[in-house]
């Protein structure tokens, strides 16, 4: 979900040799590497090769820069000392060039010893506290993947709101695209994981096996951690995520005895849904271990279990037919190169007249996941476009019948996720330690932060086979209970 400092675009390919890559890369780690060998008066030189001599003589003069405008806020810090010392020309060359990468957002960005960039006009919105040398060279040189895991560490802290700073950022950045920050997106870059059958199992175990009981600290009572639907801002959670669920249903007229196949279940909330309040037969795949198991053990428990079936297995192995096929939350999984077989399983197993909703995190634009979100909460990631996702539905002959874009209720869902998980934060230390905990608080908070910027969207699409007559004739049928 999501950016602490940018996306990197989908369509962008490391082009240039892979020995001058490498050679370049050593290069800037040295220069930049405090305990690599090279002296002050050597990097220096180097320095002042690329700025020119007045330039460091200005960022020598530390005095000039120091910023008093911050915005107080509460942060918790463990993990490496503060560095002791004043920071050096090169340690400030390289925090100026980090501002020009970020598009010198309305923040200030202050160094161990009170050093600080501030904005160029107006009062700061938050101050981004580095606490050490390690932190500075890995901001610069790796930024977004730095960032998450320098804040996760505590050598890192933001004073003022993490949203408000992060929605800055994301706007500052895509204006403004210096040329080092593509030259270091090409040096450091990481590709996603592929999402076989083997990896995918992987993946989902590595997000979503953490602890059942993690997720109850946060998430609503049915266990949903997908976008909810707020046809009423003021909402509850548990509200708008029973909207979200009922939602979904009118869209695909669902009706007693029908048949659904569900790809990526969750906690099994939806087919839970589907099955005792509509009367449907669902059959509902997942990969998750513990996420079946909870949603098995409660379907015994509470006596649907004729009615609903989980199956631990993947969705491509999905098999029989079905009037229904609905995945809430699953496609940001399955990979690009797994869109044709997601469509073969959808035309395979849906009837002549079937109907069937995808709900999905995308994209306006096409980029790959955030790089340490990626690495860090959610492997083998990535979010489609509209036009991305017609590679499920186009070599199948899928006739598009709505599409919807729940951007800003997944903005609301994520603040009030956000507001119970910092009401639980001392639970979560517990469960884990600091570290974890100030990574998943970033993780939500910059997920807000796609959202409300525009990065990020929700998406809801209907479709159904090319040749079926019995679709709708309005959307009167989605907005009346």
């Amino acid at each position: 979900m999501i950016n602490p400092c940018e996306e990197v675009d989908a369509s962008e390919a490391p082009s240039a040799p892979s020995r001058i890559r490498l050679s370049v890369r050593g290069w800037l780690t040295r220069a930049f590497s405090f305990d690599a060998g090279l002296d002050d008066s050597r990097r220096q030189g180097i320095i002042e090769s690329s700025l020119g001599h007045d330039q460091v003589l200005a960022l020598n003069s530390r005095d000039l820069t120091v910023s008093s405008r911050t915005t107080a806020g509460q942060s918790v810090r463990t993990g490496d000392s503060i560095a002791k010392g004043s920071s050096h020309a090169y340690e400030r060359w390289g925090l100026y060039q980090l501002v020009q990468q970020l598009g010198h957002p309305q923040v200030s960005i202050r160094l161990w010893d009170g050093f600080s960039i501030p904005p160029r006009q107006g009062e700061s919105l938050a101050t981004v506290k580095i606490h050490s040398h390690r932190a500075l060279r890995q901001l610069v040189l790796k930024g977004d993947v730095a960032f998450g895991e320098e804040f996760a560490a505590g050598n890192i802290e933001v004073d003022g709101d993490l949203v408000d700073l992060l929605v800055e950022v994301y706007g500052s950045r895509a204006r403004q695209r210096s040329f080092l920050g593509r030259v270091l997106k090409l040096l450091f870059r990481n590709r996603p994981r592929s999402n076989t059958l083997q990896g995918s199992r992987d993946h989902i175990h590595h997000h979503y096996d953490i602890s059942n009981a993690f997720y109850k600290l946060w998430l609503d009572s049915e266990m949903q951690y997908t976008c909810a639907y707020f046809p009423e801002p003021d909402m509850s959670l548990e509200a708008a995520q029973q909207a979200k669920m009922d939602h979904i249903c009118r869209k695909l007229q669902l009706k007693s005895g029908d048949r659904v196949v569900e790809a990526g279940c969750g906690w099994g909330s939806l087919a839970r849904h589907m099955a005792l309040h509509y009367g449907a037969k669902v059959t509902a795949w997942n990969i998750s271990h513990e996420q079946v198991r909870y949603a098995t053990e409660r379907a015994k428990a509470e006596g649907y279990d004729d009615r609903v079936r989980y199956v631990e297995d993947d969705y491509r192995n999905a098999s029989g037919e079905y009037d229904v096929f609905v995945s809430v939350g699953m496609l940001e999984h399955v990979g690009k190169q797994n869109y044709s077989a997601l469509g073969s399983v959808v035309d395979t197993c849906l009837a002549a007249d079937g109907r069937a909703l995808i709900h999905t995190i995308g994209r306006n634009q096409p980029k790959l996941m955030n790089e340490w979100i990626e690495q860090r909460i959610f492997p083998g990631a990535y979010p489609p476009t509209l036009r991305e996702m017609m590679d499920i539905l186009e070599p199948n002959n899928f006739s598009v019948l709505d599409v919807e874009n729940l951007r800003l209720h997944y903005a609301r869902t994520l603040e009030l996720w956000l507001a119970r998980y910092d009401e639980a934060s001392n639970e979560v230390v517990g469960m884990f330690d600091p570290v974890f905990t100030r990574a998943w608080r970033l993780y939500l908070c910059g997920s807000i932060a796609g959202f409300l910027h525009g990065s990020l969207q929700v998406f809801q699409v209907l479709f159904a086979r090319g040749q079926d007559n019995t679709i709708p004739w309005s959307r009167q049928h989605q907005y009346l209970s």
